[in-house]
């Protein structure tokens, strides 16, 4: 399905409806969107009205940022929580995990794969079956690329992600797996993953991680990138350009034969090389009509993975490199992990078929001869 393509603007003053193009200075700079007039008679007419709408904004805002849930919780750094809107409803018609319905989220059919070491091979018709579970995510995440700028919350990043997962008849795989609350993961500056969207605004100079996960007629699609929002600084442009280069590489090498464990060893050189840390505590995994399951594909150096690369394994690379330490700890939310020194990390990630001769990036960009979208915006 192809993204929705952009409305044409109609001026906000009740009962006009002439196109319009003037857009509200004081909304764009409190992050609100729409706001169009078809003129200054229109804008000025309607001010009493609209200006409504800037009060409450600074109300919400003015919330967002006395909001501590935790009182007393030390923060590695700067970044803080903003309040988390209920869980979004998916229709009854869309098929769905065994975790969606549960209470806890437990994923049953992957519990009962614990312990095994055993990687499963796909056939054809698997293999199809998540080429399209990634193609829509693909699709999923590119939509949410399109929203990001100064003053959009992640709330409304995964407000457009749920819709666009719906459209496309998918389970948004994050949502009530273990009780995420989310349809996406938005992972802010020192956050290494599992971000849980909130109101808290982008900001100018932020990175941002959009980790998308899909599920379709029984396959699951997992990819992320990270991107930058408005003027990012060359320190966090390196780490980011870093870390896509350590997914790349240890891409290049994926193919039949090879040690799982090898992939780390790919990865920590380059980061290393480049003064940057590898993150330890969260690897790649096996992906199918599984969310996580075996391989696990630690992106550290001289890890013990068990298992080697055959024709038809699926499976994710998503290194996390972190400016400073490699240590993390989590947030009393029990998802958001961020680094132990409040210092930035970013991530990339997409969903890999082991071919005969190497491997089919399932998850890869369709357009700018498949460059992440934070190239864009060098």
């Amino acid at each position: 399905m192809a993204a929705p393509s952009v409305l044409q603007q109609i001026c906000e003053t009740p009962g006009c409806g002439t196109e319009a193009k003037l857009q509200c200075p004081t909304c764009i700079k409190l992050g609100i969107s729409g706001s169009f007039f078809c003129s200054q008679t229109c804008f000025k007419g309607n001010w009493g009205e609209h200006k409504k709408l800037h009060k409450k904004s600074k109300s919400e805002n003015s919330e967002s940022n006395s909001f501590n849930p935790w009182p007393g919780f030390r923060f590695t750094g700067p970044l803080r929580p903003a309040p988390v809107t209920p869980v979004r409803e998916v229709p009854d018609h869309i098929p769905r995990p065994d975790y969606a319905d549960n209470t806890e989220g437990i994923p049953i059919s992957e519990r009962q794969f614990r312990g095994t070491t055993s990687i499963k091979v796909l056939d054809d018709e698997e293999q199809e079956g998540m080429r399209v579970a990634c193609l829509l995510g693909r699709e999923v995440l590119d939509v949410a690329a399109k929203m990001l700028k100064v003053g959009v919350t992640t709330e409304e990043i995964d407000k457009a992600v749920h819709e666009a997962c719906i459209d496309r008849e998918c389970y948004p795989s994050p949502l009530n797996y273990y009780q995420f609350p989310k349809s996406c993961c938005t992972s802010v500056n020192e956050v290494i993953c599992h971000g849980i969207p909130d109101q808290r605004p982008l900001e100018d100079g932020d990175i941002l991680n959009v980790d998308i996960s899909v599920y379709h007629k029984s396959f699951h699609g997992d990819l992320n990138e990270t991107f930058f929002v408005g003027n990012v600084d060359e320190k966090s442009k390196k780490l980011v350009k870093t870390t896509y280069e350590c997914l790349a590489m240890a891409i290049n090498e994926v193919k039949p034969g090879v040690r799982y464990r090898e992939m780390g060893n790919i990865i920590q050189k380059h980061a290393q090389a480049n003064g940057f840390s590898v993150v330890r505590s969260y690897c790649g995994h096996g992906i199918h009509q599984l969310f996580h399951t075996t391989p696990s594909v630690p992106h550290y150096a001289k890890n013990k993975a068990i298992g080697i690369m055959k024709p038809g394994h699926c499976f994710t690379i998503e290194p996390m490199i972190s400016e400073g330490t490699w240590r993390d700890e989590t947030w009393p939310d029990n998802w958001t992990a961020v680094t132990q020194d409040g210092k930035r990390s970013a991530q990339f990630e997409h969903t890999l078929l082991v071919t005969e001769t190497g491997c089919e990036v399932l998850t890869r960009r369709r357009e700018n001869d498949g460059k992440p979208h934070f190239l864009d915006q060098m």
